[in-house]
């Protein structure tokens, strides 16, 4: 009940931004993953018919759901054969942050044009780009909080494959050989809501980074406006 309570307490842009996220941001991640592990000589995606941006190739509808309601979940994994890269250890920690860094683009991009919007909403105090407005800090919050979540070293998220690469073999294969527990003790971690306190401080510091980086085009506008 706590969850769907909040989700109708969310307003519609929003909800909105988490929609577009599932049809266009979790495919745009998952392609990540594999237009990067084909650049590394991995072609298993684009001959399964997953290097692609079409949002029913990638989606996973428990994923997507959670996402609509929590603003965290995830599309199906793209199928990664580690044996094609050329050179397999670093070509999985590229693919893996692949994932992260797309959202963290699109989270740039959602900043940026918020940038652009916000001084020509205060000038004319329109209701339509007040929307807009809500729906682009929607919108880059839960890409910056998705980019975090996959990159927690726990599987089966992304962070997991980065750092089973950096350990040492023998402790890289007991977290190969205890990934199930430990993926357990993730959904745990989320329904005590352990993680929710490091992630909300590390996206309020990207967030407030990636406004300091871009404040620059609110500045022009303002002297344009």
């Amino acid at each position: 009940m706590g969850i769907l309570s909040n989700f109708f307490n969310l307003d519609r842009y929003t909800i909105l931004a988490r929609v577009v996220i599932i049809l266009l941001i979790l495919p745009l991640h998952e392609f990540a993953h594999g237009w990067v592990a084909k650049k590394c000589g991995d072609d298993t995606a684009e001959l399964s018919g997953r290097l692609s941006l079409n949002p029913i190739t990638h989606m996973d509808p428990f994923g997507s759901i959670l996402l609509l309601l929590t603003g965290f979940g995830w599309a199906k994994p793209v199928p990664i054969n580690p044996n094609r890269m050329r050179h397999p250890r670093s070509g999985i920690v590229l693919t893996s942050l692949a994932g992260p860094f797309s959202n963290l683009l699109a989270a740039f991009v959602g900043i940026i044009l918020l940038q652009v919007v916000v001084p020509i909403y205060y000038m004319y105090n329109n209701t339509l780009l007040g929307g807009i407005q809500l729906f682009l800090q929607g919108f880059s919050l839960v890409n910056i909080s998705l980019a975090l979540f996959n990159l927690i070293p726990i599987p089966p998220l992304d962070g997991s494959k980065v750092l089973m690469m950096l350990l040492p073999y023998r402790a890289s294969m007991w977290f190969m050989q205890h990934q199930q527990i430990l993926s357990i003790v993730l959904w745990v971690l989320i329904l005590v809501g352990i993680l929710s306190i490091p992630l909300s401080y590390l996206a309020t510091w990207i967030w407030n980074f990636f406004v300091w980086a871009t404040q620059w085009i609110g500045t022009l506008m303002n002297m344009v406006l």
